[in-house]
Formats: structure tokens, sequence, C-alpha cells
């Protein structure tokens, strides 16, 4: 068992990690990109990485306050899943809606890689073997949808 600040240190530097494997790749328009703190450009529209004790999880996270507004985001990616599935070239869980860990609503379009824990690094390759790949293909799929999310 790690304290507190052992647990923090070893998130931190997985993260660094991941960060210096993919600096060198730049995002599908060319540009420089921050893969750890993507942005998607568009309000309330999150793409979210996270490697916990026992799963890793990347995530877009739809957070608009206005659940109709959501849930028309949401109609919107439905719309484009063909579109994403052969981005990702795999399925994903689709979630209406449910909340985080704070308790706010969102609708989210998940994949989970459940056995591997952040803490031990000899997880650290299948972590980014499996994060990698799927931030890239989210990244390509946004570049070519990206203006119609600006539109709604």
């Amino acid at each position: 068992m790690y304290s507190k600040e052992e647990a923090s240190k070893l998130r931190q530097q997985f993260w660094i990690t991941f960060g210096r494997y993919l600096k060198p790749i730049p995002s599908a328009d060319g540009m420089p990109i921050n893969w750890i703190n993507y942005k998607t450009g568009v309000k309330n529209v999150f793409f979210r990485m996270n490697a916990e004790q026992h799963q890793a999880i990347i995530a877009i996270e739809l957070t608009h306050g206005d659940e109709e507004t959501r849930n028309q985001y949401l109609e919107q990616f439905k719309a484009l899943k063909l579109l994403f599935g052969a981005a990702v070239n795999e399925e994903w869980d689709w979630e209406e809606s449910t909340s985080n860990e704070f308790g706010v609503p969102m609708s989210r379009i998940s994949k989970t890689l459940n056995g591997v824990s952040i803490y031990n690094q000899q997880h650290w390759p299948e972590l980014i073997s499996f994060l990698k790949p799927r931030i890239i293909a989210l990244d390509q799929f946004w570049v070519d949808v990206k203006p119609i999310f600006e539109d709604l």
C-alpha cells in the first residue's frame, strides 16, 4: 500500500511518462498538442483519460448543465456513430445519463481496460498501449467532426 504522497508521485510520473511518449506525435491537423489535457475547443465536451488502481478509461464526456443541450450533443454523436466506430475501430460504451465523481450529470462514450493499475509500473506499457491509439483516433475523429459541434 502506498502513502498518499507516494501514490500521487506514481500517478504524476505515469502521466509525465505518457506525455513524453506522445509529445513527438502531432495532432491530426499537424499542430503540436497537449495529449494529456486534450482541448476539444467546444464548451462542455471533454476527452478524458484516467488510470486508477484497477482500470483505465478513455472517454468523451458531455457535461452541459442543461439536459436538453446535453442530449442534443449526444444525439449528434449517435448520428456520427458509424464514423466514430470506423475511427476507433472498436465498440465503446454509450451512457446517455450518468454522473461524474462529483455528482455532475453527464453523458459519456467510453472504453475501459480492467485489470491494470497505475500503481504497478509493470502495467504502464499496457496502459500506454491502451490509451495512446485511442486518444490519437479520437483526435482524428474530432478534426473531422468538430465543425458540426461548433455549430450546435
